[in-house]
């Protein structure tokens, strides 16, 4: 009798293991995590999260340097703050007549703003990833190479338009620009046949510039999860490894 329940009580507790093997192996699939492993097997809750909040301070960090730099925005294509389409008549018309210096200076002096307004945004990132929970961090762990990037967005992008917009407008005065496009547009309304226009100039570089931000912190952030290189710390190989 005793040897029956000896057996009884080993067959129990295989199975129990093999139940639990099996419902590890299924969080893991769920996260995404399937290759990634700890020395003592598959990384829990708290390393996952706080290894994305890692990620996400490495990133935003290193976007936020970018950016804000001289020619972070001027001498990056892909961010390059442009004449607005609505005033490339303007310039076109300008740069005709022998003022295409102005228009120059004008479009230098947007991006310049928009160097010097970014540092704004770090203090929104960091509340972004204090506030980060283990429900933010599974979406993120399941979504594309940018799912870090978007979850930031959402949080962050009304704030930090709203926190840009004054540090733009007082960006663009101390580089020039608001000074540069009323200097352009008198010239402009000046010449014969043309017709009143205007836009507004810190709305317009504010959107440029969080837009930029955020297509740099997305290309962070896609280092981060394909080029080990980029994994800058052993918790970040942790959690993106595999």
């Amino acid at each position: 009798m005793k040897v029956i329940t000896i057996f009884a009580l080993a067959a129990s507790l295989m199975l129990l293991a093999a139940c639990q093997d099996l419902m590890l192996g299924n969080v893991a699939r769920d996260f995404g995590l399937s290759g990634l492993t700890l020395n003592q097997g598959i990384l829990d809750d708290g390393t996952i999260i706080k290894g994305l909040k890692e990620a996400l301070s490495v990133g935003t960090e290193r976007a936020v340097g970018v950016v804000s730099r001289q020619n972070g925005y001027f001498g990056n294509q892909v961010i390059k703050v442009l004449m607005p389409e609505k005033m490339r008549n303007v310039a076109e018309l300008l740069g005709k007549v022998g003022f295409q210096r102005q228009v120059d200076e004008f479009v230098l002096s947007m991006n310049r703003a928009a160097e010097k307004a970014a540092p704004v945004a770090v203090e929104y990132f960091v509340v972004a990833i204090r506030e980060m929970t283990f429900a933010d961090a599974r979406q993120i762990l399941k979504g594309g190479d940018t799912a870090a990037t978007e979850y930031f967005r959402a949080k962050t992008a009304t704030r930090i338009s709203d926190a840009f917009k004054p540090s733009v407008a007082k960006s663009l005065t101390d580089v020039g620009a608001t000074r540069t496009y009323k200097s352009m547009m008198a010239t402009y309304r000046s010449l014969p046949f043309t017709s009143p226009t205007s836009f507004d100039l810190d709305q317009y570089v504010t959107a440029k510039a969080v837009d930029g931000l955020f297509t740099m912190l997305g290309e962070e952030e896609k280092k981060i999860r394909s080029n080990p290189a980029a994994r800058t710390t052993e918790l970040l190989r942790k959690v993106f490894a595999g």
